[in-house]
């Protein structure tokens, strides 16, 4: 196939969206960190509007490419793979709510409702082909099969504001049902079936986010109270991103795949987790480790911004595979 505009526009991957995912997590942890600590300037106003452009040329995009190349993205739709890559959509949507909710609600609102609508559809769709579809092998499990039902998770941070609490409640508690049940199966994977293959690699880091942003929908939930429950699912987010930095120099020899943008929303909710404890807890240590890991996620989302420049320059990125 020729490398015609056409062609790839064709092979532009949903996974496209984990970037918004990035960026949007990014403009939350600057948000939280400019009020908590007054900072001088306001970066996240910035970022917030970059994110919310690039997810409208991505959706105007992607909506073409389903125009025109149906069976190319109902065949996307259907891989044991990428499907799982296909709520970074809804999720995309509902995190762009939480950074437009201090700036416009009626606006925040509006993104949250297509968010969590699409998002439960997709849940629903993701778990029946799990349940009836015979198409699913070991190796094709990785962390990036969170997305779909453990991402519901993250609806009660705007939830709270814009719906009745029971409705935050069932999300949460999607979430939280099903986050142990396929933590269990993919270390079962890595241990007994190998390591990922190395285009999957980057999605080790998704194993922070279901704690991380677990505890800062709880805390919605709760009233704020860092309780028992609110330390372990913290806690547990913290020893999940020291595991992975241990394993830095794996993930530094990597090609690059789009699948890097798996390392910037994680990093991102661990930051903002880390900022809430120190919010509620008034523990310093907790502050100084969130200036690191918000000085992290922003040379890493920077380094990616780059990177993927650099790949769609080289017409690297929506090829055939």
């Amino acid at each position: 196939m020729t490398d015609t505009l056409p062609s790839r526009l064709q092979n532009l991957p949903v996974a496209w969206f984990a970037m918004i995912m990035g960026l949007g997590g990014l403009t939350i942890a600057w948000r939280k960190a400019e009020a908590l600590l007054a900072l001088p300037v306001s970066i996240s106003p910035w970022l917030m509007i970059l994110a919310t452009a690039l997810f409208a040329v991505l959706a105007a995009l992607y909506t073409v490419k389903i125009i025109k190349y149906r069976p190319a993205a109902f065949k996307e739709w259907g891989h044991p793979v990428k499907m799982n890559f296909v709520p970074t959509v809804s999720i995309a949507l509902i995190l762009l709510s939480i950074a437009w909710l201090p700036v416009s609600a009626p606006y925040s609102k509006l993104l949250w409702l297509a968010g969590v609508a699409l998002h439960l559809f997709l849940t629903l769709h993701v778990i029946t082909q799990w349940m009836h579809q015979s198409k699913f092998e070991i190796v094709h499990l990785n962390p990036a099969w969170f997305i779909p039902v453990v991402g519901n998770i993250l609806i009660p941070i705007a939830g709270v504001v814009h719906a009745p609490v029971e409705i935050s409640w069932f999300f949460f508690s999607i979430g939280l049902m099903f986050w142990p049940v396929l933590l269990t199966i993919i270390f079962y994977r890595v241990i007994f079936h190998g390591s990922l293959p190395e285009r999957l690699m980057p999605t080790l880091f998704i194993l922070i986010a279901p704690p991380a942003v677990g505890f800062l929908s709880y805390l919605k939930l709760n009233g704020g109270e860092v309780d028992t429950f609110a330390h372990v699912l913290y806690h547990g987010a913290l020893f999940f991103t020291l595991l992975l930095f241990s394993q830095l120099r794996m993930f530094t020899r990597l090609k690059f795949f789009l699948s890097w943008w798996a390392y910037s929303f994680p990093l991102t909710a661990i930051t903002v987790a880390t900022l809430a404890m120190f919010e509620h807890t008034g523990v310093i240590l907790f502050l100084r480790l969130a200036g690191i890991l918000l000085g992290i996620a922003t040379v890493v989302i920077a380094g990616l911004l780059a990177r993927t420049a650099l790949a769609v320059a080289r017409r690297e990125i929506c090829v055939e595979e």
